[in-house]
């Protein structure tokens, strides 16, 4: 069960795991701050170790607070998407066959049924950007997968409101946020080398950040690339 903790004016959340260190995260959209602690750890130490982590706090919820949103979303004819970092303008097509998505260089096609809803484009559209991921994955995950000598038993692509990845050690499966399709290509590889890498370091720790520097030389760049990209405007990085 998860407590609080006020940090001044900054409230976090406290979840007991059966882990030997303290994490901390400060999560999108907003800057929502969450510690996972060792199941017996008084929060007295959990407080004074967020206390001396306060102005990295501050900073992280200060880019996230300000990291540009994308419009809403209404799937008219010349309304501005974006695939592999590249704008692509919309173009709807309204007829009664089965509802698809198309990229034709920078056009992107949409066929759906007269009088159809936002949800339902954007539920069009997600599964398109769905597919995009599933398309480019495997070739990534079998070369960095080589790479770092680690195996990957599976692999989820999906909708994911405050991560761009996530990874399961025990279960050597990967999550990869559907939102990556938008993204430049090097955002996705920087993702998935990512998530390898904690199968090999399950935390963020220092060993993960050399880890990092040596499979992937520059890594910051492209993870600030991908922070600094407009989000969807009703979620919020990494």
């Amino acid at each position: 069960m998860a407590v609080h903790i006020e940090l001044g004016d900054i409230q976090a959340e406290v979840i007991r795991k059966d882990i030997k260190h303290l994490h901390l995260s400060v999560l999108p959209p907003m800057g929502r701050v969450r510690i996972s602690a060792p199941q017996h750890m008084k929060l007295d130490t959990i407080r004074v170790f967020a206390i001396s982590r306060l102005a990295w706090i501050k900073t992280e919820q200060h880019k996230m607070q300000a990291q540009p949103r994308e419009a809403p979303r209404q799937f008219l004819t010349r309304e501005s998407h974006y695939v592999w970092g590249q704008r692509c303008l919309l173009t709807r097509h309204e007829h009664e066959g089965a509802p698809k998505v198309e990229l034709n260089r920078n056009r992107l096609g949409m066929w759906v049924r007269p009088g159809t809803d936002e949800a339902r484009c954007q539920e069009l559209l997600d599964g398109w950007y769905r597919d995009q991921i599933r398309a480019t994955v495997p070739a990534l995950i079998a070369n960095w997968s080589a790479v770092l000598g680690v195996k990957v038993d599976k692999v989820f692509v999906q909708r994911m409101k405050t991560r761009w990845g996530s990874c399961n050690p025990t279960a050597a499966a990967i999550r990869l946020n559907t939102e990556l399709a938008k993204k430049p290509a090097e955002c996705l590889e920087y993702i998935v080398v990512h998530e390898l890498t904690h199968l090999l370091e399950p935390t963020h720790g220092p060993r993960f950040v050399q880890l990092m520097d040596h499979f992937l030389p520059h890594w910051q760049q492209r993870r600030e690339l991908l922070n600094a990209l407009p989000v969807r405007h009703h979620e919020w990085g990494y």
